[in-house]
């Protein structure tokens, strides 16, 4: 069965994930399929606008398909991780800069990948099941896809809370911190596809909309901005010696994570955030961590203790915060010369 369908469907071309067994997990061909579509309808005038759903209930889509790049980066091979992951984050900026609009229904795990795929759209539509995150840090990567890009412009310090500790928001936050526009409850999805197939016209949204359920992410921003506003080692020196309930959890999660990617995730964000952002440069900086993942960084280790092992019991390089360098972290992320990621 195909990964994911491409279609017109009146004055939409549409653009459905179909594999729901996996969480409609993004392979690389998926990827390349997605650019496909985007290109073949950039200039049709039949076109007005794209779609981009998925089938099944669980996932939007849960991340990227990340089996292939783990075995060949350890027999040595760290191409196919370069080529996927350059492919995939040009088309993250088609999405991002697409002169049409975009139109995307998050529903159930928006994870990774998935944020890449859904969250630079210009339209972006959650529901009671949404759960949007960017989980990297725990398998040993920085948040990519894109994703330093919506991090940097979230409120506060919530970019550096949700990159550092891989945490889950719900439709309501996904809104608060700017990773989604409108609720609209599934139930009306169909109508809504419907309508936009058939107009072409974006009020429909608009109209359908509903005011989100709050979330704990944004009634919690006061705590997150004095926990998480210091220097890596400083976050988790604070967040240890606060006791309450959201310190200790997620105190926990950043345990949980690697060292290197945590350190080298925050200063992509507050470099974005210092530079004004913008989805190529925020790729750009993504890119440079992740060319050399699979050789240098705990990607592999991550990957083999989340998914191949199953142990959750991952050996990061560093025992914690503390012991990762400037150095260490300016090495990750400096330019790669001719290998730059090129748009």
């Amino acid at each position: 069965m195909a990964e994911l369908i491409t279609f017109r469907a009146g004055k939409a071309g549409r653009i459905t994930l179909t594999r729901p067994q996996a969480l409609n997990a993004l392979s690389y061909e998926m990827c390349r399929e997605v650019a496909r579509a985007l290109d073949e309808w950039r200039d049709d005038p039949e076109i007005a606008l794209v779609v981009i759903d998925a089938t099944g209930d669980r996932a939007f889509c849960a991340g990227g398909d990340i089996q292939e790049m783990y075995e060949t980066g350890r027999q040595g091979d760290f191409d196919y991780g370069r080529r996927f992951w350059a492919d995939e984050y040009r088309m993250n900026a088609a999405i991002a800069e697409y002169p049409k609009p975009v139109v995307t229904l998050l529903h159930g795990y928006t994870m990774g990948g998935g944020v890449g795929l859904g969250c630079h759209a210009s339209h972006r539509i959650v529901c009671e099941t949404s759960q949007i995150a960017m989980p990297e840090v725990a398998i040993g990567l920085v948040p990519d896809v894109g994703g330093t890009h919506l991090l940097a412009r979230a409120p506060g310090r919530i970019g550096e809370y949700l990159a550092s500790t891989a945490a889950r928001m719900g439709p309501g936050d996904a809104i608060h911190a700017g990773f989604a526009d409108l609720y609209v409850p599934r139930e009306f999805w169909l109508d809504l596809t419907l309508r936009l197939e058939s107009t072409g016209d974006l009020s429909i949204l608009d109209a359908m909309a509903e005011a989100p359920p709050p979330g704990p992410v944004a009634a919690a921003q006061g705590e997150i901005d004095h926990l998480f506003a210091g220097s890596p080692g400083e976050i988790a020196t604070a967040l240890a010696a606060d006791g309450s309930d959201f310190a200790q959890a997620a105190f926990a999660a950043l345990r949980r994570a690697s060292p290197l990617a945590v350190a080298c995730g925050l200063a992509n964000i507050r470099a974005r955030r210092t530079d004004g952002g913008g989805i190529r440069p925020a790729l750009r900086a993504e890119y440079r961590f992740t060319f050399r993942a699979s050789e240098k960084s705990d990607f592999l280790e991550g990957i083999r203790a989340a998914i191949i092992d199953k142990d959750k019991a991952p050996r990061w390089q560093h025992a914690g915060l503390d012991e990762v360098t400037g150095a260490e972290v300016a090495a990750m992320l400096a330019d790669l010369g001719p290998d730059e990621l090129r748009f």
